[in-house]
């Protein structure tokens, strides 16, 4: 609880009420995830987690752009369904990284393999934790950049199109995606299970390396922590299918560093060092939607201070 003051001499109790319920919606705020599909095609982002978020699945047409609001203490996954086909009443499959619900919204359902995930885990200990996992596979190019945020704040994430570079052996029929060795052949050497269950005996593989060396910061197996995990504090996560292909990942990652308020993309199987940005379009859906991180805190504490000289309230939030 928090506790609001209010002078007796002033006769609008509702409106110190009011404040007293915005610092509440402050204190529970965690991160805004921004969608943005950048793909010449449509994708159906799924999303996995614990608590639900506002939507399971949602169609992301050609150059659009979606946000959520999630609390903190969230944790989940995010990943895009390409080759879907629903019917008029909203019911369908996708052809790569289908959850299986029969619907556009996963209904508490993950992702099938093959799938290029975004992971997060909000606010464990004022710092959140994220990462883009090969894990599972590979099915569309994905980039996580941050806004807003203190600490290392890094871009992470695939740019390359791993479907272009996929080994026959790991192709899935039709080449719009290609599986992790471990989806493909089910060893426990490849699935760091059974007998390889650690890290001292699971190392990588020919291919979780060649998914590396295309994508240096993604997990490319289920010990891929060093170089995989990243952390921020206090930030908004973008999230982007089919990133600028010519954009440099160790170029935006060295922007995102000096500039934590700063967003970049990552690095392209087709060469060039074009650095993008996110901002523009993370603001945009903050003005669609009207939430959006610390902007939303600057908005509140105008709209606080004109309540305050109206009641004379003063809040203590929890």
């Amino acid at each position: 609880m928090g506790l609001f003051l209010c002078n007796k001499h002033y006769p609008q109790p509702f409106l110190c009420f009011l404040i007293f319920l915005i610092f509440k919606v402050v204190s529970v705020s965690g991160a805004t995830f921004t969608f943005t599909n950048k793909c010449d095609y449509t994708v159906w982002p799924g999303i996995y987690g614990k608590p639900e978020l506002g939507t399971t699945g949602f169609e992301l047409t050609k150059a659009t752009t979606r946000t959520f609001q999630a609390p903190t203490g969230w944790s989940g996954r995010f990943w895009g369904r390409t080759g879907c086909q629903f019917d008029s009443t909203g019911h369908g499959t996708c052809s790569t990284a289908d959850c299986g619900s029969g619907e556009i919204p996963c209904n508490g359902a993950t992702a099938s393999p093959p799938a290029t995930l975004a992971e997060f885990t909000l606010g464990t200990g004022s710092m959140d934790f994220y990462d883009v996992s090969l894990v599972d596979g590979y099915n569309l190019p994905m980039m996580v950049t941050t806004s807003g945020g203190t600490g290392s704040c890094e871009v992470t994430g695939c740019s390359s199109d791993l479907n272009l570079k996929c080994p026959s052996e790991l192709k899935v029929e039709g080449g719009g995606a290609c599986n992790s060795a471990c989806g493909a052949f089910g060893k426990p050497e490849y699935c760091c299970n059974g007998a390889f269950s650690n890290p001292d005996t699971c190392h990588p593989s020919v291919y979780s390396q060649m998914f590396k060396t295309a994508c240096p910061k993604a997990y490319s197996y289920a010990y891929d922590d060093a170089s995989s995990t990243f952390t921020c504090s206090g930030a908004d996560y973008s999230i982007t299918f089919c990133p600028t292909s010519s954009s440099s990942l160790k170029s935006a990652a060295d922007s995102s560093t000096n500039n934590t308020k700063g967003t970049g993309l990552g690095s392209g199987s087709r060469g060039g060092s074009e650095q993008s940005e996110l901002t523009n379009d993370a603001w945009m859906a903050y003005m669609a939607t009207a939430s959006g991180g610390s902007t939303m805190v600057s908005l509140l504490v105008v709209v606080v201070g004109f309540m305050f000289s109206i009641c004379g309230c003063f809040v203590f939030p929890s």
